[in-house]
């Protein structure tokens, strides 16, 4: 656990006994499949705003109990993986993604990373 302002923190991944490929990975799929899947779903569209996803991302950190700092290399890092797309103001999930929000089923980052790097697609 980690105190912060006498409120205890679940500390996400324990980088002695992961290493820091996993501790990444972890951090992803926490993004994905707490934060970004619930988002997109709720607002039904394949795009959100970072005011929209800082909403969420706190939420969830309350409702999880992890400090925001711990999961925000989450985000950085499906953007630089490419599941994620910056366009000004605005964010998008990777169009092989979209059809998913229609079938409005639960979309594990295992599938993500499945749907979005297959290369014979």
């Amino acid at each position: 656990m980690h105190e912060n302002d006498g409120t205890n923190y679940k500390k996400i991944t324990n980088e002695n006994k992961k290493g820091r490929h996993a501790s990444t990975t972890e951090r992803r799929r926490i993004v994905w499949e707490d934060v970004m899947w619930p988002l997109i779903r709720d607002l039904d569209k394949s795009y959100f705003t970072l005011e929209e996803y800082r909403i969420k991302r706190n939420e969830v950190c309350k409702n999880k109990n992890f400090l925001p700092k711990q999961i925000s290399g989450g985000f950085i890092s499906l953007l630089h993986k490419g599941i994620i797309k910056h366009d000004e103001k605005l964010y998008s999930i990777h169009y092989k993604l979209i059809p998913y929000i229609r079938k409005k089923i639960d979309l594990d980052y295992g599938t993500v990373l499945r749907e979005t790097h297959n290369k014979g697609r």
